[in-house]
């Protein structure tokens, strides 16, 4: 990635920062997500993407029903 200046480069780690907490699996904790959002566990509707940092990160989760 290439950063123009300090605003972008705190806007690529604010995003891998929530990326980080609030949807990666972390081995250490059992492969449970640290700050796990309502959409965690569920089991029925549409799987979603979320992609951040232009698509280096991406999240599936599925939509509520």
């Amino acid at each position: 990635m290439i950063f123009f200046g300090e605003k972008s480069l705190r806007d690529a780690v604010g995003m891998f920062l929530d990326h980080f907490h609030t949807e990666r699996n972390h081995q250490g904790l059992d492969n449970r997500v640290i700050e796990p959002g309502e959409e965690v566990s569920r089991r029925d509707g549409e799987v979603l993407c979320r992609e951040r940092l232009g698509g280096m990160l991406r999240y599936y989760y599925r939509k509520a029903a």
